[in-house]
């Protein structure tokens, strides 16, 4: 059994490999365990793109906080925030603003305390352990109170989290409850897996392969947190109430690149969507 380091939580399950700290690995951190590199290795058999498509995504992430920050945003509320490997919202934030508001929201308790080491000491920035599929729940913690101000414009950052929604948890009304609190001018930003060849499949075995593929395990190593696959139509839905900012939908390395010749490779090996959406 792996030692737990002294800033881990002792109730754990070092067992079951958790989707953020898959990430930390992939992002070159240090705050996962072996089960966890176990899984990121079966990943990396099947898709050898996913170390790179994990740092494109992240830099997505920071392209998206310098974009809101040009359109006046100073808050922002990070849910599935995972670890804050290599960059994280508040020192993006905090480089154009240091009076901007950060508030980070997990579920994984590894996430958690990694996140309230980082923060230790830092302003206008906190974490909570929440679990974003009750957002109710969330929105009435009292340390969103103390950061977020809603009759501002607040930045929902949901970027590689909902794709381990599962429908039946409604990722629509999750949307529609931040959508209930949000003031004109917030925006939401979304990113998520998705494959192509899912949708060429035709209409007949859509249905049946993106319920399968989504739920599908690596051998016998069962992960806490399967993928949920969704169409292109099914994702552009997810801004209901919020329309999309220019270029819409579109691979990550396409979303506002820092200079034109940055995609380099075909974009559609990133496998991760992304788009931002302005309540008006």
């Amino acid at each position: 059994m792996e030692e737990l380091p002294d800033w881990a939580p002792r109730n754990i399950d070092l067992t079951t490999p958790s989707a953020a700290r898959v990430y930390d690995y992939f992002l070159g951190g240090a705050h996962n365990f072996a089960p966890d590199r176990e899984m990121a290795r079966r990943i990396l058999d099947l898709h050898p793109s996913a170390e790179a498509n994990a740092q494109a995504n992240r830099a997505f992430l920071h392209r998206a906080v310098r974009y809101l920050l040009d359109q006046g945003v100073r808050q922002f509320v990070d849910l599935g925030s995972g670890i804050p490997t290599v960059g994280n919202v508040h020192e993006v934030a905090h480089r154009e603003d240091p009076q901007a508001k950060v508030v980070y929201v997990d579920i994984d308790p590894i996430a958690v305390a990694h996140s309230e080491l980082i923060l230790h000491g830092v302003h206008n920035a906190t974490v909570i352990n929440a679990d974003l599929r009750r957002p109710k729940e969330v929105l009435a913690r009292p340390e969103l109170a103390e950061l977020i101000d809603f009759s501002e414009p607040v930045g929902f950052l949901m970027v590689a989290v909902l794709h381990f929604v599962p429908e039946s948890d409604h990722p629509d009304q999750i949307i529609a409850e931040l959508g209930s609190v949000a003031a004109p001018g917030s925006h939401l930003v979304i990113s998520h897996g998705y494959d192509a060849r899912l949708e060429a499949a035709g209409p007949d075995q859509l249905s049946r392969r993106l319920a399968g593929a989504g739920q599908k395990v690596l051998g016998e190593y069962r992960t806490a947190d399967p993928i949920v696959l969704r169409t292109r139509s099914r994702l552009e839905e997810l801004f209901t109430g919020w329309p999309m900012v220019e270029p819409g939908l579109v691979w990550v390395p396409e979303w506002h690149p820092d200079w034109p010749d940055e995609v380099g490779v075909d974009p559609s090996s990133s496998y991760v969507v992304a788009g931002m959406g302005r309540k008006e």
